[in-house]
């Protein structure tokens, strides 16, 4: 699902994989049961209150600058595929954000 963003390639960060678009990491895989994505403070707050087995902050000063984790095991398809378009939204450049929104997938 990731790869299909537009512009996203899968890179590697501390040795685990990470998806970028213009090489500004919007997804890490730390773990195998858990990705991490890149938020505004607003949207953690939102999808963690109301997906709180789902959506953590991540712990310490990360997680006060937006990244969060999610926890596989408990986040169905559709959630997933909307909070890393988030993230991607997130870091993407504002003209490819435009591109994007003018063809969604």
């Amino acid at each position: 699902m990731t790869l299909e963003l537009p512009e996203a390639v899968e890179k590697s960060h501390f040795g685990k994989a990470d998806f970028r678009v213009r090489n500004r990491i919007f997804m890490s895989l730390p773990e195998d049961n858990r990705a991490v994505i890149k938020l505004d403070l607003d949207q953690q707050e939102m999808m963690a209150a109301a997906e709180p087995r789902v959506f953590k902050p991540v712990p310490g000063g990360w997680g006060r600058k937006g990244w969060t984790s999610i926890m596989l095991v408990a986040c169905d398809d559709q959630t997933f595929r909307s909070a890393i378009r988030t993230s991607w939204r997130n870091v993407a450049p504002p003209a490819l954000r435009k591109a994007f929104d003018a063809n969604p997938q």
